[in-house]
């Protein structure tokens, strides 16, 4: 008899950020180039912008339809930001994990905190940008903000940038094929230097914040 080969649950990755530090770019270089790892895609009631694939950046849908899935309980966190709400489907993700398969959610650290609690074994990361000078360019040359939104964003990343300190590991994306290569090799399992305790990185958040 063929001896039983143990179920492997899937990992499940959290990459989060302040608006503007190129969290989405890197989020899609790294499914696009590590075979196997899926991407959850969350539910919005944000408006659909126009490079935008209802199902593919996001399953876009009314307020009323999203506050009934809350009630509904079917949610793995979400979260109110700027105004619009977001949130992981809670039976995709179980589905996907059950079934072997790694999965990476792109949340921001309100849903972050809610996965922590809910999946502890979730492999967290956040993304700093590399100067809160390159912060507010980043933002502007989106050009699909007013400016009365990106300031808002800007005001309110000194916040978001104060919750790095819960996530497990840390990258600055301050050379993109940088960044991307620190994703991968903890995606891979090769995390040493990227630990949120290392040396130097505290200094350098909190110019961030200042």
């Amino acid at each position: 008899m063929a001896p039983l080969i143990p179920h492997r649950r899937g990992r499940l990755f959290v990459i989060a950020a302040a608006s503007g530090t190129g969290k989405t770019s890197l989020v899609k270089a790294l499914t696009a180039g590590v075979p196997g790892l899926g991407f959850s895609v969350s539910h919005t009631t944000r408006p659909r912008r126009p490079n935008e694939v209802d199902g593919r950046d996001y399953h876009f849908v009314d307020r009323a339809t999203f506050e009934h899935m809350i009630v509904a309980e079917q949610f793995l966190e979400y979260a109110s930001v700027f105004d619009n709400l977001y949130g992981t489907g809670r039976a995709q993700v179980e589905e996907a994990l059950e079934a072997g398969r790694d999965l990476l959610l792109e949340i921001d650290w309100q849903g972050a905190q809610q996965i922590r609690a809910r999946l502890p074994e979730a492999i967290d990361v956040f993304v700093l940008p590399p100067s809160r000078a390159a912060l507010g360019e980043r933002l502007a040359g989106r050009r699909t903000d007013s400016p009365e939104v990106i300031a808002r964003r800007l005001r309110d990343s000194v916040t978001e940038l104060s919750h790095w300190p819960e996530f497990r590991y840390v990258i600055v994306n301050d050379e993109f094929e940088r960044a991307l290569e620190d994703l991968e090799r903890i995606v891979a399992g090769d995390a040493r230097g990227l630990e949120r305790a290392r040396p130097g990185l505290a200094t350098f958040a909190s110019s961030l914040l200042d």
